[in-house]
């Protein structure tokens, strides 16, 4: 009984030192007596962000050098996102708007459209779709006709300076530097084919998007950009096929010139690198050699005028034709017609990811034919520029479309509707977030 009873002690006296060495490791993680808790905050003082901690602290006995790692953050509950996530993507959106206000001429995106008779409002709504949803600055270069000038200045500076800020523009009158200019401008639509001079006239600038009047951005006109930096070492220009399926395509059934590809290419979305086109001696059907590309574009048109149907752009196809090395095919939601759904669904690309630029051709925003196209312009068209974008547009936006489905093209909805959704979805977060504050998001 003795011995048992020794044994009991000793594990009590065991157990008893085993706690007290817990205790004093616990005590020398807490602060170290001494230290003053920090003064009580006024009720009516504003709120501060603490300052930065390090990622490793050292605490009392540990030795100098050593470091311990700081104890994690407690989370925001599940379901609702905190306060402090809110703060931080405010100050990170906030930092890249920062970046982008001193974002050297260099590095702006350049947008170039050439407008002439009865297109001022779709050019606008175009320029306005632009502007409603892309992040860095642009440079608006605008060929129209005298008559126009002016009215283009006026509706442009009576934006939001909050939008206007977003972009510079320059008018510039229609000139063609080679062959009859009033042969040019009555080749196909009026102007149109002012965009081949375009290497010419902009000789200061390198990279460019070309759109037709009839073009919408449905996402970032940034994103497009991108595609940019895809070019390999001899590609110069991006175009979209002009259809999915070649076999039903135009070119491939009644083109009688020479055309890119198995079914031709759209010019109505067309991202250049002027400098390499400038720069590029194009091989071509005239002479053995190469030609520059201001040299080579009125003999090509001498030989080809009376066989080309859609004027610039199959001078473009035939250029391509044969010089196919520098041309960069980019997907149909880049360029998405009425072709892509009036006859059934055949762009594989805006059914996974959403349209991501919408041209409306064959005057489908003035007409009931092809409604889901009209419902798109007109939304935008009439946004308010200051309005929420859901309540004011993407909601609208949702009904008119319940009003298609007796179309092809209103049947899928979800294709036009996901990259604007999207885009809506990244503005809201940017200019709710960073000028109501997280605090006041709820």
């Amino acid at each position: 009984m003795k011995l048992r009873s020794k044994a009991a002690a000793l594990l009590l006296l065991a157990l008893a030192a085993l706690l007290l060495a817990l205790l004093s490791l616990r005590a020398g993680r807490a602060e170290p007596p001494g230290v003053p808790a920090p003064p009580a905050r006024a009720a009516s003082a504003p709120q501060r962000r603490p300052a930065p901690v390090p990622a490793f602290l050292p605490g009392p006995g540990v030795p100098p050098g050593a470091r311990r790692r700081r104890p994690p953050r407690p989370r925001p509950r599940a379901g609702r996102r905190g306060a402090a996530s809110l703060e931080k993507l405010a100050r990170r959106s906030e930092e890249a708007r920062s970046f982008q206000a001193v974002l050297p001429p260099q590095l702006w995106m350049h947008l170039a459209v050439v407008a002439c008779g009865d297109r001022l409002e779709e050019t606008l709504v175009m320029l306005k779709s632009a502007v409603l949803f892309s992040h860095r600055q642009m440079y608006f270069h605008i060929f129209t006709e005298d008559t126009l000038k002016p009215e283009f200045d006026k509706q442009l500076r009576q934006w939001p300076d909050s939008y206007t800020k977003k972009f510079e523009h320059r008018i510039y009158p229609i000139t063609f530097s080679v062959g009859n200019p009033q042969e040019w401008k009555k080749l196909f639509k009026p102007c149109a084919a002012q965009r081949l001079f375009l290497p010419v006239i902009l000789k200061d600038v390198d990279s460019l998007l070309y759109v037709d009047t009839d073009v919408l951005f449905l996402r970032p006109v940034d994103d497009i950009w991108k595609l940019l930096r895809r070019f390999n070492s001899t590609q110069l220009a991006a175009m979209a096929p002009e259809h999915e399926i070649p076999k039903i395509g135009w070119y491939s059934r009644f083109a009688r010139h020479p055309f890119y590809g198995t079914a031709g290419v759209n010019s109505g979305v067309m991202l250049m690198n002027l400098t390499r086109i400038r720069s590029t001696q194009f091989k071509n059907s005239l002479i053995p050699t190469g030609l520059a590309w201001e040299d080579m574009l009125f003999p090509l048109y001498q030989k080809y005028k009376n066989t080309i149907t859609w004027g610039d752009q199959d001078l473009l196809n035939i250029i391509f034709y044969f010089n196919p090395e520098c041309l960069y095919v980019f997907p149909c939601q880049w360029n998405y017609r009425p072709d892509h759904c009036m006859y059934g669904s055949n762009c594989r690309e805006a059914e996974r990811e959403g349209v991501s630029v919408l041209h409306g051709n064959r005057g489908v925003y003035h007409d009931s034919k092809q409604p889901t196209f009209r419902a798109l312009y007109e939304a935008i068209r009439d946004f308010p520029f200051q309005d929420n974008l859901f309540q004011s547009m993407y909601y609208p936006l949702q009904l008119k479309f319940l009003e298609t489905v007796h179309t092809l093209c209103g049947r899928i909805p979800q294709v036009f509707l996901k990259q604007i959704e999207k885009t809506m979805r990244r503005a809201y977060e940017k200019h709710v977030v960073i000028h109501v504050g997280p605090n006041h998001v709820h």
